[in-house]
């Protein structure tokens, strides 16, 4: 089983950074991530993933703005947030699955983004 926990959320104006973590237990050599996200009254999206291999892929509204990376001594994902918007707003999960995988079985709790305007 794979655990990860979100962190580095927070509050941010329209144009500012975050950068978010989601650290794994265990070896993270054969763990592909994504990272979700769920604004308020909306349903959960994908935002962008990463494989061991290092692909990497995004969603349009974040593509540029973006950066998903993975750190394979620290076990830890990062999701690097520039030029927030207030539409980026919401609760931001990590989701892992082993690299032959089909789904995210592995969720971590969230961490909350608020971009203000």
């Amino acid at each position: 089983q794979v655990r990860v926990v979100e962190s580095g959320g927070g509050l941010v104006q329209a144009g500012g950074s975050l950068r978010l973590s989601c650290a794994a237990s265990g070896s993270i050599s054969n763990i592909a991530v994504a990272w979700y996200r769920q604004a308020p009254g909306k349903q959960r999206e994908w935002v962008a993933q990463i494989t061991p291999s290092e692909r990497t892929d995004y969603a349009d509204s974040v593509k540029g703005r973006f950066t998903i990376s993975r750190d394979d001594i620290k076990n830890t994902f990062y999701l690097q947030m520039n030029t927030l918007k207030p539409e980026d707003t919401g609760d931001y999960y990590c989701a892992a699955r082993r690299n032959n995988a089909q789904s995210y079985d592995y969720w971590g709790q969230g961490t909350q983004v608020t971009v203000s305007s």
